[in-house]
């Protein structure tokens, strides 16, 4: 009996203490339930065992709590055995309705092979990857899932991270966004400081401008676009009277003479229409009242798109200069006009010459037919028959002489008139032999030598009659005043310098003074009278040459020679 009490009272404590950690399991469910105490309950070999998390630092705890991330456990049947409340929030569904729910009811059926493999992964170390989550709405959002094995109480879990990545992607298109508009910034940045640089720039240009401008003893002026002044230097208000200070463009046409502001309006409205350079004669009046003539000229000024921004223009004073063309026009006018009488003296002299020897002709002509009838009477009077023969000859030459001479007139009017005669290619070696031929009883008398030598300029371009007539007046002047001391030396050759062909005749004859080289070209000239001749050859030589464009020099001296070079424009 006395046993039946000490067991009575043992099974009554133990009943007791079994009523207190049932009362005890029964306050941690609901306080697991309420969310009261954090738990996780792990299938092991005994069976569930439920752990608190009660131990926890809470530092950690509140860290994971108040993260935006859902952050979860799952045992190794994806049973979460713990979730935040980011977590709850992200999936659209209370706490307790997460927690203890299989993580692979979220998962869409097409991503389930996705998600067996992510998992696996997981499992086997660290994992990571992107698939959407089926929410309590039914929409499918994505999110991004890192993993992670840990030890918990000796039992492996999984910890796993979800990002909701739709905002993660607003964020990025956000940061795209301010990216791209920083880098539009940048580039208003970099615009407006190029902006600002080139303004720089042309603010220093427009002082260099303005410096040089200034500097400069012209009248410079600019415009805007349009034509109206914007800029006169000081060379301006010095020139006008006025004091400086700004101008405008009726004050400064009206100082521009009545008779030239039409062409200069008119010239600097077709320059601001076609954008062409403006440049103009006229006439300015100055402080003192008088005009004075100015060159005015502009040139418009263009930025980068070739857009006229200005006009930046001059007036230089040409008053002088002027005055002086205005002089040498009236001389030019009034040599036109001396060189219209001339050529009315020149047509008149021709007409003169031309008449007077056709008119001489028969008076000449009946002279010499008298001397001719005369001749028999007077040869029958033995009376100073040999007086009467000498002045019989020296009538004779006289009427001879005075017959070369009309022929010699007649030729020289014929030669002002044959300008226009027709040009060929004549063989100098050729023509030079046919003047020979009519030459050779002169060559023959002077016992000379010709040395003709044309090979590097064999042929000739000009009329035939009028170099044969060069030719021959050459060759003929160069035996006739042959010195008496010596052989005649006479050499012919030719060759090409520049744009002339040059025909050179020299000899060893008697030669002149320097003094009397030009005189030798003139009309009637001679300075040797010991040899028969009129004095016309070398000026029809001469103005052969001078019709042609060409030209003829000579070089003499005295008991040396002479020689004659023939320049033939090419």
């Amino acid at each position: 009996m006395t046993d039946d009490p000490q067991r009575h009272a043992a099974l009554a404590r133990e009943n007791e203490e079994l009523r207190q950690q049932l009362l005890e399991a029964e306050e941690l469910i609901t306080a697991i339930r309420t969310g009261a105490v954090d738990a996780l309950a792990v299938q092991s070999s005994d069976g569930p065992r439920i752990f608190t998390l009660q131990s926890a630092d809470q530092s950690y705890r509140t860290l994971i709590e108040q993260m935006n991330e859902g952050a979860l456990l799952l045992s190794q049947d994806a049973t979460i055995l713990y979730g935040n409340a980011s977590l709850a929030s992200l999936l659209g569904l209370g706490l307790e309705e997460v927690i203890g729910s299989s993580f692979e009811g979220f998962v869409p059926l097409q991503f389930e092979p996705y998600w067996a493999a992510l998992i696996q992964k997981g499992w086997a170390g660290k994992s990571k990857g992107e698939m959407p989550l089926q929410t309590r709405s039914g929409l499918l959002q994505p999110f991004s899932l890192s993993m992670n094995v840990l030890e918990f109480n000796e039992l492996p879990v999984l910890a796993v991270i979800i990002t909701d990545l739709s905002a993660q992607r607003e964020i990025t298109d956000i940061r795209a966004q301010v990216v791209e508009q920083n880098a539009l910034l940048a580039r208003k940045n970099e615009e407006l400081r190029q902006q600002q640089a080139a303004q720089d720039v042309i603010t220093r240009a427009a002082a260099e401008a303005s410096r040089m401008l200034e500097g400069i003893p012209q009248i410079a002026w600019t415009a805007d676009s349009q034509g109206q002044n914007t800029y006169l230097n000081r060379q301006w208000f010095y020139y006008t009277g006025h004091t400086t200070g700004p101008e405008t463009g009726s004050s400064i046409q009206s100082r521009i003479h009545p008779a030239d502001l039409p062409t200069a309006q008119a010239r600097w409205r077709n320059s601001l229409h076609t954008g062409h350079a403006l440049e103009v004669e006229c006439r300015i009046k100055g402080r003192d009242g008088a005009y004075r003539w100015m060159l005015g000229r502009a040139l418009p000024s263009r930025n980068e798109e070739g857009e006229i921004m200005q006009w930046i223009g001059t007036y230089t004073d040409i008053h002088e200069h002027k005055l002086a063309q205005e002089r040498i026009d009236q001389a030019q006018r009034e040599l036109q006009e001396n060189n219209e009488r001339l050529t009315r003296v020149n047509v008149d002299l021709d007409n003169f010459i031309y008449t007077a020897s056709h008119d001489l002709k028969d008076p000449i002509n009946n002279i010499e037919g008298l001397l001719h009838a005369l001749l028999p009477e007077l040869s029958t009077t033995p009376h100073n028959e040999a007086q009467v023969q000498l002045l019989l000859q020296m009538m004779q030459g006289s009427v001879d002489r005075f017959k070369r001479t009309i022929e010699h007139l007649t030729e020289v009017t014929k030669l002002q008139k044959e300008n226009d005669q027709p040009v060929a290619i004549i063989e100098l070696a050729t023509l030079i032999q046919d003047v020979s031929m009519d030459l050779a009883p002169l060559l023959h008398a002077a016992g000379g030598q010709l040395e003709v030598a044309v090979s590097s300029c064999p042929r000739i371009s000009f009329t035939e009659k009028n170099l044969r007539s060069i030719v021959y007046n050459l060759l003929s002047n160069a035996f006739k005043y042959r010195s008496p001391d010596r052989l005649a030396q006479v050499s012919i050759r030719s060759w090409q310098e520049g744009s002339y062909q040059v025909l050179e005749v020299r000899d060893n004859g008697l030669g002149l003074k320097e003094s009397n080289n030009q005189k030798l070209f003139s009309m009637f000239q001679r300075f040797h009278d010991h040899v028969d001749g009129s004095g016309i050859g070398l000026y029809m030589v001469k103005k052969i040459m001078e019709n042609a464009g060409g030209r003829i020099e000579v070089q003499s001296e005295v008991g040396v020679g002479s020689t004659f070079s023939v320049y033939f424009k090419q």
